[in-house]
Parts: structure tokens; sequence; C-alpha cells
């Protein structure tokens, strides 16, 4: 079983379309174990119940936002190793060095394509 099939990923975003665009990435890439979830809090909550190997997060979310998520995730004996992806529109040095503190492993910019996903995820994981 390659690490494609294994990899279990957590994709957050509070805009359908935005979720969607993602899914359609990882489809494409041929990730196939993925759930989702549209806010921060109610990832957190099904991550504390069934961790995942990576999370892609959206930034910029209501209740709980992608950076909010991370620094949970990593005070959580359960959660602290997950990998951990930011999805912003708004990469601004004060965004990335944040995540950067927090311990974010990878980072990329909206609009994004197939490939800078696959690359992305790649840097994080290991070759797909």
């Amino acid at each position: 079983m390659s690490l494609k099939e294994k990899l279990q990923v957590m994709v957050v975003d509070d805009m359908s379309t935005s979720r969607g665009l993602i899914v359609q990435a990882l489809d494409e890439i041929g990730i196939v174990n993925y759930r989702t979830e549209n806010d921060g809090a109610s990832a957190w909550q099904r991550l504390i119940a069934q961790p995942a190997h990576l999370v892609i997060s959206d930034f910029n979310m209501p209740r709980m936002d992608g950076l909010q998520l991370l620094e949970a995730l990593r005070t959580h004996s359960t959660t602290a190793r997950i990998g951990f992806i930011l999805i912003t529109g708004r990469a601004d040095k004060e965004v990335i060095e944040r995540g950067q503190r927090l311990a974010m492993n990878n980072f990329i910019k909206k609009p994004f394509n197939t490939p800078a996903m696959k690359s992305c995820i790649e840097r994080v994981v290991g070759r797909l």
C-alpha cells in the first residue's frame, strides 16, 4: 500500500468552495482518505477523538482560525505530532512567522494548483 493510500488527512475550511478545491486536488493526487470540517473548533474535537497524519487548514475561519487550531493541536499529546499545512490568501510575514513559531510544517497560498499542493504535501510527509 502506497503512502497516498495510507495517509489520513483532515481538510478544514469554512468555505465549501475552497474545501471542494482542496478535496479535488487530493483526489487528483490520489489521496483517498480524507475528512472535512468547516471550522477549527469542530476539526479540533474530531482530531482529539481520531487523529490524522496531516491537517490542511484555511487560516481565516470563524470560532477558531487555522493558527489557533495549530496551537491547540501542538498542546495535546495525541495531536502534537500531526503534520500541519496552512492555506491562506494572506501569506503575509506576520501570519507565516506566527505559524512557524507554532511548528507549522508548511503553507500554501491561495489560489493554488494540484502540482503545487502535491509538492507542498510532499515537503511534509515525503514523496507520494
